[in-house]
């Protein structure tokens, strides 16, 4: 199969279904931390770094093992080429400030814009 390279902007203002693979609490699979938001990929998509398109989801305080919301923001790593999608419910509006705190547990370790 030869798949494209999924452009991040597409997404920007549009529904998305994002798959988790680390939900909100779960244990980093090898690191000494939890994931204080939900993270996961859309399907069926393809980003740089060979796998799926990553999105956190934002504005949701349980665990989830999937969502559908709109994409209000990316997180564009300037030293790494994988952009992450900022997926939020309905409604939900969100300061690039507020963005960089929820995120800040791992985007603390790359240089990012956000494109919004």
């Amino acid at each position: 199969m030869n798949m494209k390279y999924t452009n991040a902007k597409e997404y920007l203002n549009s529904a998305v279904k994002v798959q988790m693979d680390r939900q909100l609490g779960s244990k980093h699979p090898k690191y000494d931390w939890s994931y204080p938001v939900n993270y996961g990929f859309v399907p069926d998509t393809l980003s740089p770094d060979g796998e799926e398109l990553d999105a956190y989801v934002l504005g949701v305080d349980e665990p989830l093992e999937s969502f559908e919301g709109i994409c209000v923001a990316i997180v564009h790593r300037t030293n790494n080429n994988d952009d992450k999608l900022i997926v939020v419910p309905e409604g939900v509006e969100l300061s690039d400030d507020e963005i960089r705190d929820a995120t800040h547990f791992q985007e603390q370790y790359f240089e990012s814009e956000i494109i919004k």
